[in-house]
């Protein structure tokens, strides 16, 4: 009986612990989110990223009353980083554009919103445009929020006195990437 090389048995087993590891970890599910940005069937789970940082908003006359004022969503500033806390990316806007470090990009359109509880941006499902580069966000189709922590307008007061001033608050959010199956 003939031994197997190093190299062969070092490989075999450093893919055992690879597959037992991935084996051990949750995988998304989406099935606890509202109908409304669930993503259709036939995607799969690209890549899974949490969100940090601030989005900045801005007091401004109401679009159809422009004796009333409110806070306006202007954009989001946030650094996307891997489950595990390693950095692989951007957030920010406007437009909405999430970057990975590799360059590649993509910006989104609304598909639907729901709520995700007080004093929390509301989960969101966002439809991919064609992504810049060749990299992570290349066939991205499909954009979730999901697991949001803050991020809504400011409870300063928004008046005639304040129009152009702005306002950055704090939020989390994990954000799900879909492609096609």
């Amino acid at each position: 009986m003939q031994t197997p090389p190093t190299t062969v048995v070092a490989a075999a087993i450093a893919t055992a612990l690879l597959l037992s590891a991935c084996a051990g970890m949750p995988k998304f599910d989406q099935q606890g989110l509202p109908a409304a940005v669930q993503v259709p069937t036939g995607h799969r789970v690209a890549m899974e990223t949490v969100g940090a940082g601030e989005i900045t908003y801005e007091c401004k006359a109401k679009k159809d009353a422009a004796d009333q004022f409110e806070w306006t969503f202007i954009g989001p500033d946030a650094l996307l980083s891997d489950r595990s806390g390693k950095a692989v990316g951007k957030y920010f806007g406007p437009p909405a554009t999430w970057q990975s470090n590799d360059g590649s990009k993509v910006t989104a359109t609304q598909l639907a919103v729901a709520p995700a509880g007080a004093g929390n941006i509301p989960y969101q499902l966002v439809k991919a445009n064609p992504s810049v580069g060749s990299g992570e966000m290349f066939g991205i189709s499909h954009i979730q929020r999901v697991a949001t922590k803050g991020g809504v307008a400011p409870a300063a007061p928004c008046a005639a006195a304040h129009v152009g001033s702005k306002q950055k608050v704090q939020y989390q959010a994990d954000y799900i990437f879909w492609k096609a199956a």
